[in-house]
């Protein structure tokens, strides 16, 4: 394609009908190349502690993404795909806003406070470990989110206060608000399909995990079954339970 596009430049300036023949060419080496890309789809069954199905909706939705395995049969989770991309978790209302955030790796995001009073966000969780201090309305913190993981995001001063970050080292996830979803544009290759949904059973998200292939003849990566588990409190940053604070607390 390279070299045909060259040639094409080289006519550019003759006015010659030749260059007309080839653009097209280039255009439909393009198309060509591009169609060999393929959407992807995954089914979920998603079953809750008491033993009933639940589908995934935009309150309860499920993360699924497809990491490039490389010809050394590893994946490479340091790839920093959003490199520069920035987004924002924005405490309002004793609530983190959105809820849920996916993020490629190498993205930056920011915590700003808009409640009138203090905030205090961190993570004690493998995606990414970080403590912001307290920190009065109007201002913000940002975190760089550099490896894939899963964060789980809390307050230290309001124990109801909580969030997920999925940080992935892929272009190719998707968050599923049904019983089905669609990875766009795979290229063909193999790759590690990895799921995830909040009070998820660690079991269940292992066993779920799986090396598939993707190609134009094979684009469905079948059923993934998802077991949740009853939620437990969670602590303060130093691994205690929450105190209470005052009535009228500035906090």
């Amino acid at each position: 394609m390279e070299h045909i596009c060259r040639t094409a430049n080289i006519y550019r300036q003759s006015g010659q009908v030749l260059f007309a023949v080839l653009v097209m060419g280039c255009g439909l080496v393009h198309r060509a190349s591009a169609q060999t890309d393929a959407d992807v789809s995954v089914h979920l069954t998603v079953k809750a502690a008491d033993g009933k199905s639940r589908v995934p909706s935009a309150n309860a939705p499920v993360v699924v993404w497809l990491s490039p395995i490389g010809a050394d049969g590893q994946t490479d989770l340091t790839v920093k795909p959003g490199t520069g991309k920035s987004f924002q978790m924005v405490q309002k209302d004793k609530m983190f806003q959105p809820h849920l955030l996916v993020v490629p790796t190498g993205s930056l995001v920011a915590f700003p406070n808009r409640d009138p009073f203090f905030h205090n966000v961190f993570s004690l969780f493998n995606g990414r470990r970080f403590d912001l201090g307290l920190y009065e309305t109007g201002t913000s913190h940002s975190v760089p989110f550099n490896r894939e993981g899963v964060s789980y995001i809390f307050c230290n001063i309001h124990p109801d206060m909580g969030a997920v970050i999925v940080s992935v080292a892929t272009p190719y996830f998707a968050v599923a608000t049904q019983s089905s979803a669609q990875l766009h544009q795979v290229p063909p290759g193999t790759y590690l399909l990895k799921v995830w949904a909040e009070d998820a059973t660690e079991a269940s998200l292992e066993k779920a995990t799986r090396r598939i292939q993707v190609g134009a003849e094979n684009t469905d990566a079948g059923a993934m079954d998802i077991m949740l588990q009853t939620p437990q409190p969670h602590t303060d940053k130093f691994g205690k339970p929450y105190s209470q604070h005052p009535e009228g607390s500035p906090y």
